[in-house]
């Protein structure tokens, strides 16, 4: 189970986490999904976005100005 990769530099919110709830939901639990992204509200936006939709936000950093998010999509157990 590889993971896949989104490239969002030089987008601005909110697409690159639009990007991302799209790709994931198209992914199998567990999962994983990569996002770029230069936009700094991507941080508080990635953040928020797993609090609500319940995907783990498993791994963040940035170098250069370049921000990297790892996530996890969600088990769809009930």
């Amino acid at each position: 189970m590889g993971e896949r990769l989104i490239d969002a530099q030089f987008q601005k919110s909110p697409l690159p986490v639009l990007r991302a709830a799209r790709a994931l939901r198209a992914m199998a639990a567990g999962e994983k999904l990569r996002i770029l992204a230069t936009d700094p509200a991507a941080v508080l936006d990635f953040g928020d976005f797993c609090k609500t939709t319940g995907h783990a936000l498993i791994a963040t950093s940035e170098i250069r100005g370049v921000f990297s998010f790892s996530i996890k999509r969600r088990d769809d157990a009930p």
